[in-house]
């Protein structure tokens, strides 16, 4: 009997350990510009800050296909499409850190600081962001939210100027994550409102320790997280830029998860039974922009003439490795309002050539190729796509040199429309089209920053705009798919691929789900040893 309860007992320890907070390491491909979201466009930043750190009033399941309550218990909106009413959760906590220590809980207050230090330029917190607000300006929510209040501590209202089909899943978006009001005082009063930055507080399900540039990202278990602490404790961001170390690192279990595989990287990882592959098709899209306020890419021939010198097969062969599927417009072939039919353009040297001819350029020009140094999910392999594709331009007589820049000045600089040839890639957040349209084609994005093609035109935003303000799917179907064409006919963009976003995993790694919009969810992951 006591050898049977010894056995019981050594039994039962080894559960409880097993399920005891364990720590997580990610290899990630990239430091994060920030933590300040609102700032920032890119999907590094988003996945440092707002995915993990921070909430939303609302979060958009894809599983699903639907906008959920987060940060707001319940919803209502009005008849007529103008006013959004939200119930805010009840008891949920702001981080306590040794740099602040809240003294209430979430409230309206919160939700009106986020929003109006975005939208309203007298705001006391308005200009502390050097770069601006690029998803707030792109969407144009200052002109859209009419009016924020609120009657009581936990309801806020939303009054917009005219109906948005997109509202409610817009606020889904990391740039919309709610910030404390109190913690934003208290730096303000201080003097130094520029460590929202580098010492952010939110709600969400870790906490922010430290961050050391191009290393390391080191977060705790929020235990006051209002869905439960989760169970993985620290989690910890390796930032390891080189795909193939991510990958060995994995292997020697230096990291439990590793994110942005390159395909030859799956396929190995395919072959080891100590590692899962976890997979779905991408809400993204892999491309150039061309800058169109950079003579001559400012004529539609040469932009033209660049998709039609272009060996897109050679390239998705190469460098996705056949994982991606070709890319003949802006919006993913899973995206409602998908433009099937779209003519493309086939590789055609000698139209290129004549192209360029036509426009008085017949023996070519000299331009450049950005791209970042280390791959990623839309872009696996950056120096040899650049290099196909300066090898391909070569063929119609443009002289391209390539400029390998690191990630965050790349953004910064793209943003305020440095580049002529970009390779970049578009995530979107919540599978509504306009997730696409809005942020690259709008006349508000080249404002903004993340219209990277820099083009705007009266007709095509009017497309765009009409497509908001209906929540007829057929009227918008038929309004995008216009655009769609218009994209298309000026060849603003030479688009490449639409990838499989993928994530390798140790074995004993469960419950994490590879996100179709590129976002990192911890919360539900356990690791057993």
């Amino acid at each position: 009997m006591r050898a049977a309860a010894l056995s019981l007992l050594f039994t039962s320890l080894l559960a409880s350990a097993a399920t005891q907070a364990a720590p997580l390491s990610v290899c990630t491909e990239a430091s994060p510009e920030g933590f300040d979201v609102v700032q920032y466009n890119s999907l590094t930043t988003t996945n440092a800050s707002a995915d993990v750190l921070m909430n939303r009033l609302v979060d958009f399941d894809a599983a699903q296909g639907k906008v959920v309550p987060s940060l707001a218990e319940s919803w209502s909106v009005s008849d007529d499409g103008l006013v959004y009413d939200f119930k805010l959760r009840p008891g949920v906590k702001f981080h306590g850190t040794p740099y602040f220590k809240p003294t209430r809980e979430l409230n309206a207050d919160d939700v009106m600081f986020t929003f109006q230090r975005m939208l309203y330029p007298a705001h006391a917190w308005h200009k502390t962001a050097p770069g601006g607000y690029p998803h707030a300006q792109s969407l144009q929510l200052a002109s859209l939210i009419k009016l924020i209040e609120s009657a009581e501590p936990n309801s806020v209202r939303f009054t917009l100027t005219h109906p948005d089909a997109t509202f409610l899943a817009t606020l889904s978006m990391g740039f919309a994550s709610i910030y404390s009001a109190e913690y934003a005082d208290k730096l303000l009063k201080a003097g130094t409102p520029q460590k929202l930055n580098s010492q952010p507080i939110g709600t969400g399900p870790f906490i922010f320790q430290r961050f050391q540039k191009d290393a390391v990202v080191r977060y705790r278990a929020n235990p006051d997280y209002f869905a439960g602490k989760p169970a993985v404790d620290p989690l910890i961001y390796a930032i390891t830029p080189d795909a193939n170390v991510r990958l060995q690192k994995l292997k020697r279990n230096e990291c439990q998860v590793a994110l942005s595989p390159k395909p030859m990287d799956i396929a190995e990882a395919s072959e080891d039974s100590s590692l899962k592959v976890e997979s779905t098709p991408a809400f993204m899209t892999a491309f150039v922009a061309i800058n169109s306020q950079h003579p001559p890419l400012d004529k539609p021939e040469v932009r033209q003439a660049i998709n039609l010198a272009f060996d897109k097969a050679n390239y998705l062969k190469a460098v996705f490795e056949d994982t991606g599927t070709a890319a003949d417009g802006p919006f993913p072939p899973n995206t409602w309002s998908y433009a099937k039919n779209l003519p493309g353009y086939p590789m055609d040297v000698k139209k290129a050539q004549a192209l360029l001819a036509k426009v008085g350029l017949a023996d070519g020009f000299t331009t450049t190729i950005w791209t970042r140094p280390s791959g990623s999910l839309l872009n696996p392999n950056p120096n040899l796509g650049a290099q196909m594709l300066q090898a391909d331009l070569a063929k119609i007589g443009i002289k391209a040199e390539i400029r390998v820049i690191e990630w965050g000045e790349l953004i910064r600089r793209a943003k305020a429309g440095e580049h002529d040839l970009l390779f970049m890639g578009w995530a979107g957040d919540n599978g509504d089209p306009d997730n696409f349209l809005t942020p690259q084609f709008s006349c508000a994005a080249v404002k903004s920053g993340t219209n990277f093609a820099r083009y705007c035109d009266n007709r095509l935003d009017q497309l765009i705009s009409a497509g908001r303000t209906t929540n007829d799917q057929s009227v918008r179907s038929r309004l995008y798919q216009q655009a769609q064409t218009l994209i298309q006919q000026q060849a603003l963009w030479l688009p490449l691929a639409h990838p499989t976003a993928a994530t390798l995993t140790r074995e004993g790694v469960e419950g994490y789900r590879v996100s179709p919009f590129g976002r990192v969810d911890f919360t539900k992951v356990t690791v057993t040893r």
